[in-house]
């Protein structure tokens, strides 16, 4: 059976009269019309929720007020209730009578049948009082009853809609990071065309700083790109003829010419996309458990209302009006007010406390699964470590000190825009050294860079600089390879052909990631690094926080492969990660855990939010979601507890000993109090405190 993709509820897609909508060729079936509606117009049905939400509060407690408090002139009291209540049970509560008739329809019955028929009755009861007083002798009414269950609930339902990330934002901005232009040279010109003009074999222009506009193969120039949105890697990759471009990328330094490879549907970007698409809408939420309850209450609870009728009526020869009266007590009695609010409720206390410690959780059916979390899948780069390169190592040379070392290595990379200088100067400034101007400068790709100070030649590089100016390494490898092997990168400074030091630089670890690690591993979940970033470096971090399963060069697509695979075990997985390169993985995940400061894609994409950069917060996230499914279970308990202990009462099982009938009133008075017990018990969750060692 199919899934309806807004509230979770199974669908039998072979049905003649099955609800169901096509959108770019793919099917969806739903359990009724409105949640097609919120499918297909999310936005409109947003703000139509909020002014029937508004409108119902208005109304309802007009009603409630006036109840208690008879002051309106010109007609009866009971008259101007039932106009207060008329538009709330028949404009606000509309949504609940389709859905029962489209549950009827499928022979099924749900949440909106039970708030149907409860409000109903209410309304029903109370209007005859209202215009035929001498049906039911000094009853009394019950307006207020049905308007303030249609406000609740909707009220419910509202802030579920407005918790809910919707896969169309998420790929909305996905889309977006494709450029809008490209630089196409056509007979022998330089001109700008629309991106989705580019055919295959094109050939484009990209300068410094632009973004490459589609997939391709570069052919003449070279450059360093930064690919970290699509391949994790920290460290720009440098590009030269015959190498692969990937679009949305960024070109940092230096001109590229290239020829496009792969256009429209066929480029990463748009692979990736439709990794998003897909693995959001196969993520179908987990059935509420109060539709599960309802499909069996709703047919007992009517069943037990009519019995009760006919057996005062037909066997205990009481009247009529004694008869409705109890079956109707029967139906209020289990209209389920409270159900409405159990979950919503603690979800928003839940969330909110979440909120007041840096944590957003988007949704209850994240919080139902957050708390069976077996696997802990994380990204590096932005995640683990703090996603761009930082002065780790000085190791001088030749009887100069590291302050010496420093500042020559700093006065060389100071034309530099490379992401390796620009912490070699950082780390310089940090340290309070004055880093004077060379007087020459000059960038060597890939390799390095030479630089001019005091008429003294400097060289700042890889090996092949060294080699290709001659200078003699041997006796160092053992060093570089050491901080190689720490996933560093290093990098070799000479003085006017001597070797005088070694700087190392590398993505450093993020704050308490070694604490989050341990407790999650604490936890009994297994930790395990993922990533599009090299082997060595990747070990070098998992080392660190002592993970021992490193998943490393993994594209994305890769990466959606990994965590099913983990899934298939049968495993509950999470994942946390900041990236465009992490989004399709996010989405498919149990859990997506997106860090705040990374991209708009992985918030969207992500079930839970870390707005600070704290990794302890995905443990506060996990036990605080614990915590919140705890209270929604004893909610819903409470929510049934008073009205089914309640509804043999309404039914009439003690009148015949003790005399004892329970009056419709009493059956609102119950419904208040289990009402009042789950709103109660939702807010001892604003006692929850974050762990920290």
């Amino acid at each position: 059976m199919a899934k309806d993709p807004i509230c979770g509820m199974y669908v039998d897609e072979n049905k003649k009269e099955v609800i169901k909508r096509e959108v770019r060729g793919r099917t969806y079936y739903f359990c009724s019309e409105n949640c097609a509606e919120t499918f297909m117009r999310p936005e409109v049905e947003l703000r139509n929720l909020k002014r029937l939400v508004i409108f119902s509060w208005i109304l309802g407690i007009l009603t409630f007020t006036f109840t208690y408090i008879k002051v309106l002139p010109a007609l009866p009291n009971n008259v101007w209730l039932f106009i207060f209540a008329t538009p709330v049970q028949f404009v606000a509560g509309y949504r609940f009578y389709r859905g029962t008739w489209d549950a009827l329809k499928s022979r099924n019955a749900n949440m909106h049948t039970l708030i149907a028929i409860g409000t109903s009755a209410a309304w029903l009861y109370s209007t005859i009082v209202t215009f035929f007083p001498n049906f039911f002798p000094r009853a009394e009414v019950y307006f207020d009853t049905a308007t303030l269950i249609i406000a609740l609930i909707l009220t419910g339902r509202l802030f579920e809609d407005i918790a809910k990330g919707k896969a169309s934002d998420a790929v909305r901005k996905l889309m977006d990071l494709q450029p809008k232009l490209a630089r196409l040279i056509k007979d022998g010109k330089e001109i700008e065309v629309p991106v989705e003009k580019i055919q295959l074999g094109d050939i484009l222009i990209v300068r410094s700083g632009e973004k490459i506009p589609t997939d391709g193969i570069v052919i003449e120039g070279h450059s360093s790109v930064d690919e970290k949105m699509i391949t994790g890697e920290s460290m720009p990759v440098g590009k030269k003829v015959g190498d692969e471009v990937i679009g949305a990328t960024i070109n940092k330094v230096g001109m590229l010419k290239i020829k496009a490879t792969k256009v429209g549907a066929d480029t990463t970007l748009s692979q990736i996309i439709k990794l998003v698409e897909e693995a959001q809408i196969s993520r179908a939420p987990i059935q509420r458990l109060a539709d599960v309850v309802s499909s069996y209450f709703v047919p007992i609870v009517i069943l037990v209302a009519g019995i009760a009728f006919f057996v005062w009526y037909l066997i205990g020869l009481q009247s009529f009006q004694f008869s409705l009266t109890v079956a109707i007590a029967v139906l209020i009695i289990a209209c389920p007010c409270a159900l409405g609010i159990a979950t919503p409720m603690a979800i928003m206390v839940g969330t909110g406390k979440g909120a007041e410690n840096g944590i957003l959780i988007k949704g209850g059916e994240y919080l139902e699964k957050a708390h069976k979390l077996q696997a802990m899948v994380f990204d590096k780069t932005g995640t683990l470590t703090k996603g761009e390169p930082s002065l780790t190592d000085i190791i001088p040379l030749s009887g100069l000190n590291e302050e010496e070392v420093l500042k020559l290595a700093a006065i060389a990379e100071k034309g530099s825009e490379h992401p390796l200088g620009e912490a070699i100067i950082r780390g310089a400034k940090d340290k309070g050294i004055d880093i004077p101007d060379p007087a020459k400068f000059d960038v060597v790709p890939g390799h390095g860079v030479k630089a001019e100070y005091n008429g003294k030649k400097i060289l700042l590089g890889n090996r092949k600089l060294m080699k290709d100016n001659k200078i003699d390494i041997e006796k160092l490898e053992d060093k570089i390879s050491a901080l190689e092997e720490e996933g560093k990168t290093a990098m070799v400074l000479a003085l006017d052909g001597k070797v005088i030091g070694i700087v190392a630089v590398a993505d450093t670890l993020k704050d308490y990631s070694k604490e989050a690690i341990e407790a999650l591993q604490s936890m009994g979940i297994d930790v395990i690094i993922l990533t599009g970033d090299n082997k060595r470096t990747a070990d070098a971090i998992a080392r660190k926080l002592g993970i021992k399963r490193v998943l490393a060069e993994v594209l994305p697509k890769d990466k959606v492969n990994e965590i099913k695979r983990l899934q298939q075990e049968g495993r509950i997985v999470g994942m946390v990660g900041d990236g465009i390169n992490d989004a399709p993985a996010l989405a498919q995940a149990d859990i997506g855990i997106a860090i705040g400061s990374g991209t708009d894609v992985a918030k969207e994409t992500g079930g839970i939010l870390l707005i600070k950069e704290d990794l302890r917060d995905v443990v506060t996230a996990i036990k605080l979601s614990r915590k919140t499914v705890r209270k929604i279970k004893q909610n819903l308990f409470w929510a049934f507890a008073y009205n089914t202990a309640l509804i043999p009462v309404a039914a009439g099982i003690l009148y015949p000993s003790f005399n004892i009938l329970l009056h419709p009133i009493f059956a609102a008075a119950a419904m208040g109090l289990s009402s009042l017990t789950v709103v109660g018990n939702s807010m001892l969750l604003r006692r929850f405190k974050p762990e920290r060692r």
